[in-house]
């Protein structure tokens, strides 16, 4: 059975996995505007792998016995000044959902509950990825500049990007 408080934690994250499927959403969005395709499917693929990540810490809850409460998902940013500007709120977002693993990594910890403690080990990892992929691209963005091939080339790189299910815990 989860605690209470571990199940407070897993349902706000469970916000916030949802809020960064949604603000993935609205860069999809952005890129379509931009006619960038390949940004558009490096874009659905994220917003996959945050419906996935939101979904393994929700059927988590219900494995434990606890219940999940769906809050407000706030809305999004929509516009950005360039790519490169998307892609550094891309990298700040998932370094911000880093911490808030390692919260609920915390907070597991402190109710010695270590079920989720291993749970949330495949996570962590997962950030690590996250964060090393976003900055990839984010540097490779920074070098192109504003070289219109580049780009167009970094977008056909991006366009083979494809979501793998994860099987998450």
């Amino acid at each position: 059975m989860i605690s209470e408080k571990m199940e407070k934690a897993f349902n706000d994250q469970i916000n916030k996995e949802l809020y960064s499927e949604y603000l993935y959403l609205a860069m999809q969005a952005y890129f379509e505007r931009l006619n960038l395709k390949g940004f558009v499917n490096w874009f659905t693929v994220q917003v996959q792998e945050e419906h996935a990540h939101a979904m393994g810490m929700f059927n988590y809850v219900h494995e434990r016995g606890g219940e999940v409460e769906l809050e407000a998902i706030e809305k999004p940013q929509t516009k950005w000044a360039s790519p490169i500007a998307c892609f550094e709120q891309v990298l700040e977002h998932e370094q911000f959902v880093t911490s808030r693993i390692n919260a609920l990594m915390d907070t597991a910890d402190e109710v010695k509950d270590r079920a989720a403690l291993s749970f949330l080990d495949w996570y962590l990892k997962e950030q690590v990825e996250e964060e090393s992929n976003v900055g990839g691209v984010l540097a490779t963005l920074k070098l192109i500049g504003d070289d219109k091939k580049a780009l167009l080339m970094l977008d056909k790189e991006l366009a083979a990007r494809t979501f793998v299910q994860p099987v998450i815990g």
